[in-house]
């Protein structure tokens, strides 16, 4: 009769259960199997994410301007456009990407924070965007609550880009 196989992850901790109740087993060898073990899930989680992340990428293509700003007479795709694009993509890899803002931006600027994670694997990412409120020649053009605003916007889609290498 075969002998069942069991994962490595199952292994190791069957291997950590006896040790801990082994009382000729001191507490810092136990501890040093655990993290041990710890670290090689970490290593396996950024394999996959890596894996995954690849995949994705190579599954997502340029994304067609769909909007232009005046005062630069220049085209660009939306954050709108981009996430339609590309997130059926990346979710069916099993990414989830969420966005929040941090205080730690210097002055002027807002931090865009993008969290992508997979499966419990986290990555953080972030940019500092201006929200002075001045247009391209330099004049204030919005109002500090709809710079603020504009700079999130701009560091989302800024985000999304850096991070899928759109």
């Amino acid at each position: 009769m075969p002998i069942p196989q069991q994962s490595d992850t199952a292994a190791m901790i069957h291997m950590i259960e006896r040790m801990a109740r082994d009382p000729s087993i001191d507490l810092a060898r136990l501890q040093m199997f655990i993290e041990l073990r710890l670290k090689l899930e970490d290593r396996e989680a950024d394999r996959q994410f890596d894996t995954a992340m690849a995949d994705a990428q190579a599954e997502m293509r340029m994304v067609a301007t769909d909007a232009s700003n005046k005062q630069t007479s220049s085209r660009y795709a939306s954050y709108a456009a981009l996430d339609r694009s590309i997130r059926p993509i990346y979710s069916k890899h099993r990414f989830a990407i969420s966005f929040d803002t941090d205080s730690d931006a210097p002055e002027g600027f807002v931090r865009v924070l993008a969290f992508v994670s997979r499966c419990g694997h986290k990555k953080k990412h972030h940019v500092d965007m201006p929200a002075d409120g001045k247009g391209a020649k330099g004049g204030d053009v919005m109002t500090k609550t709809h710079a603020t605003r504009s700079a999130v916007t701009y560091g989302k889609r800024t985000l999304l880009e850096m991070i899928f290498n759109i």
